[in-house]
């Protein structure tokens, strides 16, 4: 089964994916680690060359994710905007989005700062209006998914409702 966690950057997709994957023993990516090791790190990559050009190389490693049988997949928070991504990960597996308050991601995104290429040098009150702007575009998108689970409580927590979702 092939299990795509989405949400917004800071809602701890990673965290949950590697929590899910110690649960299950099934294999974990996390998409944006993938494409690191393809492009080296992001965000001077993508300041350089811009987020079209990024999503290009998402796309590819989606692409080739899809082709896996077992796999959990972290995407990252633009994946399912791209394209015809979500479509994609709708058919082929279970795709989770992870509900996290507004509040929330910003104290998160506060804390992570700069390494979001999105959110890179924004602070207070200009982090707080791009995350507004970009919840507002994303996340209609995001509620395509199959399974909406909250990311409020702990990463345990939230896999634990995501392998009771899937069966395992």
């Amino acid at each position: 089964m092939r299990v795509f966690i989405i949400g917004f950057m800071c809602s701890g997709k990673s965290a949950v994916g590697r929590e899910l994957a110690k649960l299950t023993g099934r294999r974990f990516t996390d998409i944006d680690r993938a494409i690191e090791q393809k492009i080296g790190p992001l965000l001077p990559w993508i300041q350089k060359n811009g987020e079209a050009a990024f999503r290009v190389e998402e796309a590819i490693v989606l692409a080739e994710l899809l082709q896996e049988e077992d796999v959990l997949v972290a995407c990252g928070g633009g994946t399912p905007m791209a394209s015809d991504n979500m479509d994609r990960m709708l058919a082929a597996g279970h795709v989770v989005f992870l509900e996290v308050d507004k509040s929330v991601l910003v104290e998160r995104a506060k804390r992570v700062g700069g390494d979001r290429p999105l959110l890179f040098g924004l602070k207070d009150a200009a982090l707080e209006a791009r995350i507004s702007e970009l919840l507002e575009v994303r996340e209609p998108v995001y509620r395509r998914a199959h399974w909406h689970v909250s990311a409020m409580g702990t990463p345990r927590e939230a896999a634990l409702k995501i392998a009771e979702l899937a069966g395992w």
